[in-house]
């Protein structure tokens, strides 16, 4: 079964490819990243394969491979404090490090802490901002001071949004909700703060109606595809992604692998975009690496 779904994904990539898909060969940012413990054995969901990183330091060392092989300049990761110091460490310029709220980790560190480590330059982001998993509204009054303080520093939000993995209420997160994923609950954020740089992280799958109408309506909203460029079914990813560039949104969305603790789903999610048929060349460039760099505020890139 295993070697089954790895040919199939290998067979999808060839035939885009065959059908005229350009191999992209540029400068790479991933805006969705993340640190931490690994998984001795773990599944990867999408191939069935166990991971490759069965110690701490093999999920840095081979995540930090993945980046260099396919030319990632910059990864946006986020996790355990020490675990960011690490890949920082190993990483260097490669690597922002951001303030975490997700899974298993249900409160930031009080704003004044946060004040200290963005005017440091310790942390360069704030997300990923999973209260989706823990049954909260970021638009509620408890985010409210982290709002604040991003938009003072000018720093960059990253927020989950859509699903997560199968059976996620009983196991990890019983206060998790569907609902809770759907991107239109931003929008009282982004009416408060429009100086604001928040992403959609997963580009709000499966809500794509909602998804379209805050980037129609918000400009300076983003979104990364990160996870859906690799975990759901290829078919579904390229149809959602071609409604999202369809409807016009093609130089707002950004490359993410949401790596975990797989480092080779750094290779699927670069092959997911890449096997794109009906993206140009010009347009793989702007969601690989150009629309991130802007979003970002980075020089621009010297290939």
């Amino acid at each position: 079964m295993r070697l089954a779904l790895s040919c199939l994904f290998l067979a999808s990539t060839l035939a885009a490819f065959a059908a005229g898909a350009q191999p992209y060969s540029g400068p790479i940012i991933d805006v969705h990243l993340h640190v931490g413990a690994a998984a001795p054995g773990a599944p990867n969901p999408a191939t069935g394969e166990p991971t490759t990183a069965n110690t701490d330091a093999d999920r840095e060392r081979l995540t930090l491979e993945r980046m260099r092989k396919h030319g990632i300049v910059l990864g946006l990761v986020s996790g355990p404090d020490a675990y960011m110091a690490s890949m920082r460490k190993a990483g260097g310029d490669a690597i922002w490090a951001g303030a975490f709220l997700d899974d298993g980790h249900n409160t930031l560190p009080p704003p004044e802490v946060l004040r200290a480590a963005f005017e440091s330059g310790e942390l360069k982001v704030m997300g990923e901002i999973g209260a989706q998993y823990h049954g909260l509204d970021p638009g509620d009054p408890w985010f409210e001071p982290y709002l604040a303080l991003a938009e003072e520093f000018d720093i960059p939000v990253g927020i989950h949004t859509g699903l997560a993995p199968p059976g996620t209420p009983y196991g990890c997160c019983p206060d998790f909700s569907v609902e809770l994923g759907n991107p239109k609950l931003l929008e009282p954020v982004l009416k408060r703060h429009p100086k604001l740089r928040l992403w959609l992280m997963h580009a709000g799958w499966p809500y794509l109606q909602e998804t379209k109408a805050l980037l129609y309506m918000y400009p300076q909203l983003h979104a990364d595809v990160s996870v859906i460029d690799w975990i759901i079914p290829r078919q579904e990813f390229h149809d959602y992604l071609q409604a999202l560039m369809t409807a016009g949104f093609g130089d707002r969305l950004m490359f993410g692998s949401d790596q975990m603790i797989w480092p080779e789903a750094i290779s699927l999610a670069v092959e997911g975009v890449d096997s794109a048929s009906f993206l140009t060349p010009a347009q793989k460039r702007a969601i690989f690496h150009d629309n991130a760099a802007r979003f970002l505020k980075l020089p621009p890139a010297v290939d």
